[in-house]
């Protein structure tokens, strides 16, 4: 397949902010892929070169690809940064760099998707002496044979920065549209870019099917792949492996224990929802153990004692189990909050030191495969059972999270005070007949946490602080999530610290999203949307001042949640239920 047909859908999808019409664009292109190009396209589409559970990174710095773009069209590289200065997207310099060596030139070859594709896959495996060199050649080739439009989506794709707005719902609803829609009866417009199922409880069905084999999969890529050859059969040929991490289930909240009763039904099992963070501990025939986080990001390494815990205290040759991993200081065995570990998630280095620094206990609360059987239709009371009888608990290593099961509103509202008054965050409810719905949240499941809710937020600007904060960035503009966008809600400048062993410095976050900048303007810095940060506010008001309508008065940093991604940011479809909540609670 031609790359110049991909590099044309991007574009129309660039060109609107309506998610129907990206669909579309998405659904007709993959209506036309050959099967040899499918997986790749599927992830191309969404700027990725790996699924989702494949922690690799492309690893290519705005630098090298200065160099790349100056070898491939004979411009100085320090004429290349000035039109980066100016432009404030590299993607946009490539093509108006190439734009003016095509026209002195009238040369070009044939670009594909397969080249594109197999060319940046190898990227992150140049290791060692010359890599670099390898790498700038590696990317100007692809340049050089690239037209202008193109050479920009090249260039973003390298840098990880797309630009085009795909989310895994338009992913999924292009891949119902494009290979369902007889069976959905859909009607497509192709002047107004929009499609409606006749038979919508036939597409609600197929939608959910997707769904549900993305979150096994976690790669669109293979289920976009299987589909094309199987159709509908593939689903029911869907395998959960140890190895290959879920989309955990989630949980949504409940405004007490009232009404997480009216959710769950009675009786209900009440667990210590903890301070932690959430951990599947995956175990393979071999013995190999891999650890993975929520966002899917394999910490085996990481977490050298847990690989441990889980062969010596788990009595199975085949499992996947939900967990959630708790810190807690070495001498006086006191746990610690989230933030205090959060740094073992990143550690490449020193990790046997840092483990002992900072050990953790695994509390396991859910099982969803066992001896190669899948265990998500099992209803959770069997599920508890089951872990109970196959883990050897050892406090401080690996046990079970602490459960109480009750019909009693009283006997819950004690629970939930032991589990504040211990430290932890609230409790979680749930349903005894409730199946195991991975990336969900469904009636099975709700977390009670205090009235107040945090916001979960990415960082999308920021300002170079003056006096003592000068070099730092500070002032950090938040955005919350509305589908595949990021709308701005406010800015947060407390809460973090001035030296790093206090906690979160400046320092530290500055070098964080130094490499994220993508524009400058004065003081002002433009951010790629990557880092996650938990804020606590006094008040949601409205406000015409953001994009989402909405501002936090008083917000205040808690953590970084770097085993959050960005589906995980807080939604506006939240902001508004807790701006709304406010006055029923007062």
């Amino acid at each position: 397949m031609k790359y110049s047909e991909l590099a044309s859908a991007y574009e129309g999808m660039e060109k609107t902010s309506k998610r129907l019409e990206k669909t579309f664009i998405i659904s007709q292109f993959l209506k036309k892929t050959k099967e040899e190009d499918i997986d790749k396209v599927t992830l191309l589409l969404q700027g990725r070169l790996f699924p989702l559970w494949d922690e690799t990174k492309i690893g290519v710095s705005d630098r090298l690809v200065i160099k790349a773009i100056a070898a491939a069209t004979g411009t100085p590289a320090d004429k290349v940064e000035q039109e980066w200065k100016k432009i404030g997207d590299l993607g946009l310099v490539a093509e108006k760099l190439v734009q003016k060596k095509t026209q002195a030139t009238l040369f070009s070859r044939e670009l594909t998707v397969e080249k594109v594709f197999t060319n940046l896959r190898k990227l992150p495996n140049l290791e060692g002496g010359g890599s670099v060199d390898q790498k700038v050649k590696m990317i100007a080739e692809l340049l050089s044979s690239a037209k202008p439009l193109e050479a920009r989506y090249v260039i973003r794709t390298v840098l990880e920065d797309l630009r085009v707005g795909v989310g895994s719902g338009s992913m999924r609803d292009a891949i119902v549209w494009a290979f369902f829609g007889d069976k959905a009866k859909i009607n497509y417009n192709a002047e107004e870019k929009s499609i409606t199922p006749d038979n919508r409880e036939e597409y609600n069905r197929l939608s959910d099917a997707v769904q549900h084999a993305f979150d096994l999969k976690a790669d669109f890529g293979e289920v976009a792949k299987l589909i094309m050859k199987k159709g509908e059969k593939a689903f029911g040929e869907l395998v959960l492996e140890p190895g290959n991490p879920i989309n955990v289930m989630l949980y949504p909240k409940a405004k007490g224990l009232a009404e997480a009763f009216e959710v769950v039904g009675k009786p209900a099992a009440f667990e210590y929802k903890y301070d932690g963070f959430r951990m599947q501990l995956h175990k393979k025939p071999s013995g190999a153990v891999h650890i993975f986080t929520r966002r899917l990001d394999e910490v085996t390494k990481q977490f050298p004692e847990v690989v441990e815990y889980t062969k010596e205290l788990v009595k199975a040759k085949e499992f996947i189990l939900d967990a959630e991993a708790v810190g807690y200081e070495p001498k006086s065995g006191k746990y610690l909050p989230f933030q205090a570990i959060s740094q073992r998630i990143k550690r490449k280095y020193d990790i046997g030191k840092i483990a002992k620094d900072y050990p953790v206990e695994v509390n396991v609360f859910d099982i969803i495969q066992f001896e190669g059987k899948s265990m998500l239709a099992t209803p959770f009371i069997e599920r508890r059972k089951l872990i109970e009888k196959i883990i050897s608990q050892h406090p401080k290593k690996l046990i079970l999270a602490k459960q109480i099961v009750t019909d009693s509103l009283k006997e819950a509202e004690a629970f939930y005070k032991e589990a504040l008054k211990v430290g932890e965050e609230g409790v979680m409810a749930k349903s005894l007949r409730g199946a195991y719905q991975p990336g969900r949240r469904v009636g099975f499941g709700v977390k009670v946490k205090p009235v107040m809710e945090s916001l979960d937020l990415v960082i999308v600007g920021a300002e170079w602080g003056t006096g003592k904060r000068s070099g730092w960035l500070t002032s950090f503009v938040l955005a919350c999530r509305k589908a595949d966008k990021f709308l701005e809600i406010g800015k947060v400048g407390t809460g973090f610290k001035e030296l790093e062993e206090e906690g979160v410095s400046f320092d530290e976050l500055t070098k964080k999203l130094k490499p994220l900048i993508i524009a400058e303007q004065g003081k002002e810095v433009k951010l790629k949307p990557s880092i996650i940060i938990e804020i606590n506010y006094e008040e949601i008001q409205k406000s015409p001042t953001y994009e989402s309508g909405y501002a936090l008065r008083f917000p205040r940093f808690i953590r970084l949640r770097e085993d959050k991604g960005l589906s995980d940011v807080s939604d506006l479809n939240l902001v508004e239920d807790l701006f709304r909540a406010q006055f029923r609670h007062k």
